[in-house]
């Protein structure tokens, strides 16, 4: 067995993908049948790129864990997400693999397309190095986020999904060795794919 899957885990926060509850703002320029084809494309983008990730590789699910889905089951363990916020919910998951003994955690949620396997295994490469990582988004959160032992304050007193989230995790960091990784997009609005050529198919069918 590979030492990096003993010593790595990989969070994947993914939401149950149903018309009319996953990608709502975009639903609001597409309507919610395109917002819901466009969330299974980046879920079908995320299952290729953390595949072959070198890590254990959880699937988080916000409602219900799906046992016969795109996430294979011999290559993602599923949990179902716990917790009244994404904070909590993360730190749940967070404190639930640092018990079972993981010493590099990174979480990522499924509303990337400009993401790839090597990004993944570059936080974790960074992690030796560093003890936070995070990925910062256009919208001022964060796409990717990772430690070495849990802080809890990262998750707590956050207006999650809005533009102050990073700022006021790298506030709880200050004193600590943190490492940012490029600036990404996130798919959240209609802004962030109408020039995207991966999603002109949506848009124009």
């Amino acid at each position: 067995m590979n030492h990096n899957h003993k010593e790595n885990l990989l969070l994947i926060f993914t939401k149950n993908p149903v018309a009319g509850k996953v990608k709502t703002r975009l639903a609001k320029d597409l309507g919610d049948a395109k917002a819901l084809e466009i969330y299974k494309f980046l879920l079908d983008h995320s299952v290729n790129f953390t595949t072959a990730v070198n890590a254990t590789k959880e699937v988080h699910y916000s409602d219900e864990i799906a046992e016969c889905d795109i996430w294979d089951n011999s290559i993602f363990s599923k949990k179902q997400q716990v917790g009244r916020d994404l904070g909590e919910r993360m730190e749940y998951a967070f404190e639930k693999g640092f018990e079972a003994g993981y010493k590099k955690i990174v979480i990522i949620g499924c509303d990337m397309y400009d993401i790839e396997t090597l990004d993944i295994e570059n936080a974790f490469e960074e992690l030796q190095h560093s003890d936070y990582i995070i990925g910062p988004a256009e919208d001022g959160g964060y796409y990717l986020f990772g430690m070495k032992s849990l802080h809890s304050k990262v998750f707590k007193n956050k207006e999650w999904g809005t533009s102050s989230v990073l700022e006021k995790t790298l506030k709880n960091l200050k004193n600590d060795q943190v490492k940012l990784l490029e600036t990404r997009n996130d798919v959240d609005v209609f802004e962030d794919i109408k020039d995207h050529p991966a999603f002109q198919k949506f848009i124009n069918s």
